[in-house]
């Protein structure tokens, strides 16, 4: 059973638990573990102690990023290698439980890396329960060498899941807005990261515009605005082989581009003669439907997770608000009631909460609310915090803040991550200043 350290702890950070037993590996015993369910508010993370993986030299490499990952969910302390008592050299045996939890050991993560003979890399890893002495979960996996980072990420996502009950996030990619020289003359390209920043590379050149990127949930496939013409124009992009394909032309002025949730559809705000509303194009057939007709500005749509509903902003009531609607169009209802203007809304992926921009007084702040309207809560405020995008897991969001100079106008541009509490409030490294981010699904693997 989980000890009732950890289950304190699961209970602090606000994470539903439940302990459910993974299919092992031929060598994993796994042994029986009770269904602990836990619920909390306060943030005090689990400590963990992840060795480094004995073997190939990429092995302390894996366990650096685990450790890291975890660290960065908030979630997990992991304990400094320092103090750590037994020294792992078989990865097979059992630990000695005593010197864990003489360094306050939770969960302890043991593995390894090592080459095979065809030249590929066999990674395998073990999650104990500390108190129990048990062993949690157990994976290996071949992968050519060069992919060793990516592996850790998975085999975090594992632990992640394995501990929290949560799907993880770490084997994710980010697409965002690289901004660089002076206010007057900005260069926009695109660019494309690990979610921790590793592999970063630029999918566009910058010789012209490019705003909005938006992932497929189904693909690694991006859809975006483009002004390489001259005028705005749809492109859909595979980020992996950049190629690319012109979505739509359209004569008039068009606004985010979003995908639907199965990848088929993708919907857009469209100016034409004079009046902004929302449309949906088919991706295969390219034909394309009005949802909206109102002579309000409705624009920033975005698909409920079962394609069902589409949550937008409109100023039809006087002031800029969230509105829902069903996905094929029809009477829209308002859900955001509270001051200020409302922006940008983005459905989870779980469903259970719509992000938002909310402008008041002298700041932009990021929020949630459930898809009634009620709950509503800020989890980020400052001089500017705009464009919030959800990790596929929906417990966290990544977003963009602009600070202030010292003339007190817009300076710096930078992306930040914070959890559905509000508590866990991290900066997200990128080399030049970044705007407009978005989330990838977990990668195929």
């Amino acid at each position: 059973m989980i000890r009732s350290t950890m289950r304190r702890r699961l209970m602090a950070v606000g994470v539903a638990l439940v302990a459910v037993l993974v299919a092992p590996l031929a060598w994993a015993q796994t042994r029986g573990l009770q269904q602990v369910t836990v619920e909390g508010a306060s943030a005090n993370p689990i400590p963990i102690a992840v060795t480094d993986f004995v073997g190939d030299a990429t092995g302390a490499q894996i366990s650096q990023v685990i450790s890291a990952d975890l660290e960065r969910s908030g979630l997990f302390r992991p304990i400094d290698r320092g103090a750590f008592i037994e020294r792992i050299s078989d990865p097979g045996r059992t630990p000695r439980f005593q010197d864990w939890r003489a360094v306050n050991a939770d969960a302890l993560v043991v593995g390894s890396a090592t080459q095979q003979a065809d030249g590929r890399l066999r990674v395998e890893f073990r999650l104990w329960d500390v108190a129990a002495g048990a062993q949690m979960t157990g994976r290996a996996y071949f992968t050519q060498t060069a992919n060793w980072r990516r592996i850790a990420h998975i085999i975090a996502d594992e632990i992640f899941k394995r501990i929290t009950g949560e799907d993880g996030f770490f084997d994710t990619r980010v697409v965002y807005v690289a901004e660089t020289g002076p206010g007057n003359a900005r260069v926009k390209r695109l660019a494309i990261m690990d979610q921790d920043g590793a592999n970063h590379r630029y999918l566009t050149d910058g010789r012209s515009l490019a705003l909005t990127p938006r992932f497929s949930p189904t693909l690694q496939e991006i859809v975006y605005l483009s002004y390489a013409q001259g005028t705005p124009r749809v492109y859909l992009m595979n980020v992996d082989t950049q190629r690319q394909e012109l979505l739509g032309n359209f004569p008039s002025m068009t606004f985010a581009p979003r995908f639907s949730p199965d990848g088929n559809r993708v919907v857009m705000s469209l100016a034409t003669d004079g009046n902004t509303d929302i449309y949906a194009m088919d991706v295969r057939s390219r034909s394309i439907s009005r949802l909206t007709n109102h002579l309000a500005i409705d624009t920033s749509p975005s698909y409920a997770p079962d394609g069902g509903r589409i949550v937008f902003t409109s100023d039809r009531g006087g002031s800029q608000q969230i509105y829902v609607m069903s996905a094929g169009g029809g009477e829209a209802q308002r859900i955001s009631f509270g001051q200020g203007r409302y922006s940008t809304p983005v459905w989870s992926p779980r469903g259970d909460y719509i992000a938002f921009t909310k402008q008041e007084g002298g700041s932009f702040s990021i929020g949630i609310m459930r898809p009634d309207g009620s709950g509503e809560r800020i989890l980020a405020s400052s001089y500017l915090d705009e464009g919030p995008t959800w990790a596929p897991n929906g417990r966290y969001l990544m977003f963009f803040r602009q600070a202030p100079n010292a003339g007190g106008r817009a300076g710096s541009v930078r992306l930040h991550m914070v959890d559905i509490t509000g508590r866990i409030l991290r900066p997200v490294a990128t080399p030049t200043d970044a705007s407009d981010p978005a989330w990838s699904p977990l990668i195929p693997q």
